[in-house]
């Protein structure tokens, strides 16, 4: 799920404009708001939700949403890309919550008495300000720097002075893609449109994608299952198939497309839910998980997994973001994300085997990352993962470009650690499964998986 919140500049008050409207006292919602971190402000009136993406240099109008309805004492608002919003006031009006469909936290808001007054003036859209607003965004939201020994002001330094108004995009389109190549990170894209896009994985990995999704599933069929197809599900996105010895191989290739007809969290939530009943079943006794090139999504889905796999609850992780423009150091107050057993369902509670690689991304890694806390027996197998776990801040650009980068931390529940670049290593650490594919050798990550069950049965 990608948001856009508001950074404040330390140490300085909101310029504000004309005083905003009153709240609606049907809702108490209407009324501009802060998102505490994340960069943005939403102002609220008559139906409509509109957002700004804010820096100490800009205030650029983002998504706007209509409102659909409420229920209980939430108010939900649609969105163009089928996003939905859910805004909950606390007593006394000063504060509230905001929810998105597909997340696995709340987001917390603050009342203001106005929009910030740069959100009323005509913004310039010269490279320059293209230059400064993106690499603002990062300066003031990105969590990774001193991770990975970047000196952020030091590249502002170095090719701001590069940098002229009318300029050719190809040249500022390369340049800002200069900027952020050495971060290799997966969530940082950039869409310039015609002129040309950026995305990369971490160095020795290759960013899924339905050529690849394919070469794998026939793969697992001809080398793990003997030529039996998978039986698919969701829009081809899962696959599965009854193994020896009562185990099940569970394929996921990503959290979300699983009704071509819809791209609403609650219907793809729905179809995974009825997915689930048709393979996890009772008679199950060892189960393998293969997410060796999953290309994420939604958090949400990727837990709903993890709820089929437990009859206890337990902490899958915190989530905490960049919360001060000025300090990489102050977050927002982590906020623990559980995994409760799913309700009126067959459970498994068996063991199970995690295939993982560099090719599971984001929400693999997230349910990665949810099953290590998991009651019973669990090991995960494979090599690392991507190494990317937060949501993706999407942002747009003076010129119309857009990009996206990370600002969250996704904390081990015990000792407060990320996996942020390097990824969540194995228990067992097999052969790289691209290669095994390329050279079309035995899967050996899958016959370590196997040879874990039929242990694990005696």
């Amino acid at each position: 799920m990608a948001v856009a919140l508001l950074a404040l500049v330390a140490g300085t008050e909101l310029a504000v404009g004309p005083v905003a409207a009153a709240p609606r006292a049907a809702d108490g919602v209407d009324g501009v708001w802060r998102v505490d971190g994340y960069g943005t402000v939403l102002s609220i009136a008559d139906g409509q939700l509109q957002e700004y993406q804010t820096t100490a240099v800009s205030c650029l109008r983002g998504d706007t949403a209509r409102r659909t309805g409420q229920v209980g004492g939430a108010v939900s608002y649609a969105g163009g890309d089928a996003t939905v919003y859910r805004v909950r006031p606390a007593a006394g009006g000063a504060s509230a919550t905001l929810h998105f469909d597909g997340s696995v936290g709340d987001r917390g808001l603050r009342r203001l008495p106005a929009l910030p007054a740069g959100c009323a003036r005509t913004a310039p859209t010269g490279a320059l300000a293209t230059f400064d607003v993106f690499w603002e965004t990062f300066e003031e939201n990105y969590p990774f720097f001193a991770a990975k020994k970047i000196d952020w002001q030091e590249v502002r330094d170095r090719y701001r002075p590069r940098v002229h108004d009318g300029m050719p995009d190809a040249e500022l389109f390369a340049l800002l893609r200069e900027l952020v190549l050495p971060l290799y990170d997966a969530h940082v894209t950039v869409d310039a449109g015609d002129t040309g896009r950026f995305g990369q994985s971490r160095p020795g990995t290759t960013p899924p994608g339905p050529g690849l999704d394919l070469s794998a599933q026939r793969f697992v069929e001809q080398h793990d299952l003997a030529g039996m197809r998978l039986r698919t599900f969701a829009n081809g996105r899962i696959g599965y198939a009854d193994l020896p010895d009562r185990t099940g191989y569970l394929r996921i290739s990503g959290f979300g497309g699983y009704d071509a007809t819809s791209p609403a969290y609650a219907r793809n939530s729905a179809v995974l839910d009825q997915t689930l009943s048709q393979v996890i079943t009772p008679g199950l006794r060892g189960l393998v998980l293969d997410l060796r090139v999953n290309g994420g999504g939604s958090d949400a889905l990727a837990l709903q997994v993890a709820e089929r796999l437990t009859d206890r609850p337990y902490v899958a992780y915190a989530k905490r973001a960049r919360n001060d423009p000025a300090d990489p150091g102050r977050h927002t107050r982590p906020q623990a994300v559980r995994v409760r057993p799913s309700p009126d369902r067959f459970r498994y509670t068996g063991p199970v085997a995690v295939l993982t690689g560099g090719e599971t991304y984001s929400a693999g890694e997230t349910l990665t990352q949810a099953l290590m806390g998991r009651p019973a027996r669990t090991v995960r197998i494979g090599q690392n993962t991507q190494g990317v776990f937060s949501d993706v801040l999407e942002r747009v650009l003076p010129n119309g470009w857009t990009f996206g980068l990370p600002n969250e931390e996704y904390l081990t529940p015990s000792g407060g650690k990320t996996f942020d670049g390097a990824g969540i290593p194995p228990d067992i650490r097999t052969g790289n499964f691209l290669e095994e594919i390329a050279e079309g050798s035995d899967d050996s990550a899958f016959a370590r998986a196997l040879a874990e069950m039929r242990h694990h049965a005696k």
